[in-house]
């Protein structure tokens, strides 16, 4: 065992008085020694029951003969987060919460770990440090909050997102929109749709990193206690044969996971934290697999925001192990998961239990996948768009540039009534490095909605989008503004066309202007100096 480094022979005596000292007996330091990173903290509502579900793996990992040792790391809660500085702070998140995993496993050769997360970044930080050490390890995801109530209708948080818009619209008065944000977000749990951190826990048991029904097991359950429990005493099983995360994160893995993204319509964020996991397993994700696999794979689940379902409605449907057999003719069924089976074999009974839930083949919500990649002369390395999101009318459109250099900018307009039906907005300064932070754009695409304009106006940018957004807005667009891309040198008044069908997004504007335009240009000055936040604001000459 790896923790043998740290336990056996008279040269680990020290070490052994240290870990006596946490009460710890010669039999429990002779087991096998299990990490189990927890996100727990009590400011985000996905993660505040955590506490509970570490306590069901530790029963789990003592049930089958290990020891653990539990540590946390931080966790951003991306609603709380949203519309303001700190927003800023939630996809850096993802690397500082990597790190951390990887510093406690490392520093005291622990022989597995236990992954448990929830919220959006949290989720592929720690999958990224798991395929990074490549010791044994299983993800548990916390699971969705129920949806609320509010006069017999289901609601969750988007829609009060959304009802900020519709107060500047004059639809709703501000005593209505009090009532619905007190019943919105009734428990814990991630929000109840499938945002990105739903998208994720499912892309998580794709992979085959997490087990069966994981991650439709709303937070509350008693079903998630009990996998909890079994996720415990599956890795000591792990560490005894082990099976590690390279053998599970494979090619065929991650195709499925996309293959599952396209079938459920997930957020735009899951092109980004895939990518990252499989960089981290050695794998290449070009934009290219993405598209090529929403031209493939229908869209059979119409979850919210762009659909009436929520995550417990997928559950009950029958679960990821459903959607998994009726996408058959799309995945590899022979890919290892942490059950040290294949998916096919984990799925062997499943069925589906609601076809308006979970649609057949034969009649798809859409006929393609749930993301597309668009390219051209103002994405030249590509842009991403959630187009089961997106209202037939919108899946081309033309309209004139309204330009904002940064989110603020543009919510202010929108309060000001400003935006015009047929208006294209263009947020930029908003990347990676622009942000600094990539952060995401919720407020003003909920706004879109809310004010009825989901149907007359587009959005692009450089940032990022929340996976409650819905509408036609274009996010990730590179290389962005703050590097000099084609982004940055968009004026008030160029034509812009999106065309979704077609993956094009271009300005009209000719390659000689735009080469003129981009000569002339000149970088803005870097708005983060100093703190973690600088790190990811080079200059464009870095």
């Amino acid at each position: 065992m790896r923790s043998d480094e740290i336990k056996q022979g008279m040269a680990r005596a020290p070490h052994r008085a240290l870990l006596k000292a946490l009460g710890l007996t010669n039999k429990e330091i002779a087991k096998p020694f299990i990490g189990i990173a927890n996100s727990y903290t009590t400011i985000v509502p996905g993660h505040i029951h955590l506490r509970t579900i570490a306590e069901a793996v530790k029963e789990g990992i003592a049930n089958a003969g290990g020891t653990s040792f539990e540590f946390n790391t931080i966790a951003v809660c991306d609603g709380i987060a949203m519309g303001h500085e700190g927003m800023r702070y939630s996809l850096p998140s993802r690397e500082l919460i990597a790190d951390s995993v990887e510093i406690m496993v490392q520093a005291h050769r622990l022989d597995g770990i236990v992954l448990i997360s929830n919220c959006d970044k949290v989720t592929p930080g720690m999958l990224m440090a798991a395929a990074r050490l490549d010791i044994p390890a299983i993800s548990i995801t916390g699971g969705a909050m129920a949806s609320g109530k509010l006069d017999g209708e289901k609601v969750g948080v988007n829609n009060v997102f959304e009802g900020m818009g519709r107060v500047f619209a004059n639809k709703i008065t501000s005593e209505e929109l009090t009532r619905l944000e007190d019943v919105a977000c009734p428990g814990c749990g991630s929000c109840n749709g499938l945002f990105t951190a739903n998208t994720m826990a499912c892309l998580t048991e794709a992979l085959g990193m997490s087990l069966p029904y994981c991650a439709t097991a709303l937070a509350a359950s008693a079903a998630k206690l009990r996998i909890a429990k079994e996720t415990g005493e599956m890795i000591v099983g792990l560490v005894s044969s082990n099976v590690r995360p390279s053998q599970i994160l494979t090619k065929e893995a991650f195709e499925n996971a996309i293959a599952m993204d396209m079938a459920l319509g997930g957020s735009t964020n899951s092109v980004l934290h895939l990518s990252a996991i499989a960089r981290e397993a050695g794998i290449t994700l070009p934009l290219s697999v993405f598209d090529e696999m929403s031209r493939r794979v229908p869209h059979l689940c119409n979850m919210v925001p762009s659909g009436p379902f929520d995550m417990e409605d997928l559950d009950l449907a029958g679960g990821l192990p459903a959607l998994e057999k009726e996408l058959k003719p799309f995945l590899h069924f022979d890919a290892l998961t942490v059950t040290s089976k294949t998916v096919g074999e984990n799925i062997k009974n499943a069925r589906v239990l609601n076809a308006n839930v979970i649609h057949p083949l034969a009649s798809p919500v859409h006929a393609g996948g749930g993301i597309a990649i668009l390219t051209g002369n103002l994405a030249p390395k590509g842009a991403v768009v959630k187009t089961v999101a997106v209202s037939p009318k919108m899946l081309k459109h033309t309209g004139p540039a309204r330009v904002f250099d940064s989110e603020n900018e543009a919510v202010a307009a929108m309060m000001d009534r400003k935006i015009e039906p047929g208006d294209v907005l263009v947020i930029r300064y908003e990347g990676p490095k622009g942000g600094p932070g990539m952060p995401e754009m919720l407020v003003p695409t909920a706004t879109i909605a809310g004010m009825g304009l989901s149907e007359s106006v587009a959005l692009i940018t450089d940032g990022r989008f929340s996976g409650a957004t819905r509408g036609p807005c274009v996010g990730h667009v590179a290389p962005e503004a703050a590097m000099g891309g084609p982004i940055a040198i968009i004026e008030n008044g160029d034509k812009i066309t999106v065309d979704i069908s077609n993956r094009k997004l271009s300005v009209d504007l000719s390659e000689k202007e735009i080469e003129k335009r981009i000569a002339a240009w000149k970088p803005k000055k870097q708005k983060v100096t100093k703190g973690y936040l600088s790190r990811y604001s080079p200059t464009p000459m870095d």
